[in-house]
């Protein structure tokens, strides 16, 4: 099955910006829709952006329409999430996995959850 590993978090203030990286071991992510997922403390685990495994459609969550943005390079293997002008509450653990449908109703399927990597906007 597909594993994931996420990178690129960090400690940044409002209105900054970070990268995030997704990739994984043994398999070949472009045939697969990727979704990027985030866990705030004391809720349940929120889909936020995806992107599909062939068309290269992507939805984003409206809660960071208009600021985060998901791509892929082949190439590379790799699936990004741009994070621009972020808010305190973006704070959180980002995670990705291959998904069923890129949409609104995102579903982890066939991967198992990573380690996730942390988002921390504090002033």
């Amino acid at each position: 099955q597909v594993r994931t590993v996420e990178s690129g978090g960090g400690l940044v203030q409002p209105g900054g910006s970070l990268r995030l990286s997704c990739t994984a071991s043994a398999t070949t992510l472009d045939y697969y829709a990727i979704g990027w997922f985030r866990q705030v403390p004391g809720k349940e685990r929120e889909g936020v952006s995806c992107i599909s495994g062939s068309s290269g459609r992507t939805y984003n969550a409206d809660s960071v329409k208009g600021r985060f943005t998901i791509s892929r390079d082949n190439a590379k293997n790799t699936v990004y999430l741009q994070l621009n002008s972020l808010k305190t509450e973006d704070t959180g653990v980002y995670y990705c996995a291959t998904i069923d449908e890129c949409g609104a109703t995102m579903v982890r399927i066939w991967g198992y959850w990573g380690q996730g990597t942390q988002v921390t906007v504090s002033s």
